[in-house]
């Protein structure tokens, strides 16, 4: 059981620095091909965020433990906000920009909805892998096409904030280390998912917990683990539109790129049936917990830290909720 234990956390550190060490890699190549900062903030840093949850979820996919991939996914979601915005603005209260409230939430709103109907039967096939996929070019692309508008204008900190944590992340100006630093990274990341799913299913067999309860909790969180220090590092910096809207384009992209990539590599089925398996009541909680940021920033695209009091709480609940179903 300590064996499993460590090689868990041992999965859970490739995972953490193999995206970062990628991330790393892939933006100085792409800025080396002379990239603008702002196609690399929302290409290669926003993928390199989710790619321990993609790369979980698709190895859980082929590994035929769809209930890890699909609770990765929705544990991930709720954990983003309940716990990681709760955290962050418990810390400091996240001043956020109007346009996450408008249109960024009603986004990830409208997606959450999209994959609960296409849920409902159980199955999520090819076909609506493609139309998660196509989901995220398009996401993409609008994001591109409105930070490009909203930097012209200099009206907005998007471009300045895309151009800034670039920068951060440390350029290499060698190729062959930018290389290097890739081929590093992937490895990391492919080799602590199996890892983790190995031993996830491993303690999951020891306390006789469900793939769902693993999936929801244990590997969610430690999926979010990145989110979660960027957040906070940003409430701290006083960096508030990243807080936000880092955690609300987290979770376009684990819905759309994640599971549309693990579904299109093999077709997911939900053992024992999507209401049955009690499935439904977590999709309902994410989106529950995905509406709540709305109703908090409606009026001052504040949250405050009474409302970082109310997601955290929430996400307490819905561990407790878990643990004792």
């Amino acid at each position: 059981m300590t064996l499993h234990v460590v090689l868990f956390i041992i999965g859970l550190f490739l995972l953490y620095y193999g995206a970062g060490i990628l991330v790393r890699g892939s933006s100085s190549l792409a800025q080396s091909l002379g990239l603008t900062p702002i196609v690399i903030g929302l290409t290669v840093v926003a993928f390199g965020t989710s790619a321990p949850e993609l790369v979980i979820s698709v190895v859980s996919s082929l590994k035929d433990k769809s209930m890890i991939a699909v609770g990765n996914v929705i544990g991930s979601n709720i954990c983003n906000i309940a716990l990681v915005l709760g955290v962050a603005s418990l810390l400091q209260p996240i001043q956020g920009h109007p346009s996450v409230g408008r249109r960024d939430i009603p986004i990830m709103l409208g997606i959450s909805l999209y994959l609960l109907l296409i849920s409902l039967n159980s199955h999520i096939g090819r076909l609506e892998a493609l139309t998660l996929i196509a989901g995220i070019i398009l996401y993409t692309w609008f994001n591109y096409y409105t930070a490009i508008k909203e930097s012209r204008r200099r009206s907005s900190k998007t471009g300045v904030y895309l151009e800034s944590s670039v920068k951060d992340i440390g350029y290499i100006p060698s190729r062959s280390r930018q290389i290097f630093f890739i081929l590093i990274g992937i490895a990391g990341v492919v080799t602590g998912a199996e890892i983790l799913i190995d031993s996830a299913i491993a303690i999951m067999k020891v306390f006789g917990v469900s793939e769902k309860f693993i999936g929801l909790t244990i590997v969610a969180f430690g999926t979010s683990l990145p989110e979660l220090a960027t957040s906070v590092v940003a409430a701290l910096k006083k960096e508030m539109d990243i807080s936000v809207g880092n955690l609300v384009g987290s979770n376009v992209f684990n819905i759309l790129s994640v599971l549309g990539a693990a579904s299109l590599v093999r077709p997911i089925s939900i053992p024992g049936g999507f209401i049955e398996s009690g499935l439904l009541i977590d999709y309902m909680v994410m989106m529950f917990i995905s509406f709540l940021p709305w109703v908090m920033m409606r009026k001052t695209a504040l949250v405050r830290r009474k409302d970082g009091a109310v997601l955290l709480s929430c996400y307490v609940v819905y561990v407790v909720y878990l643990i004792l179903g």
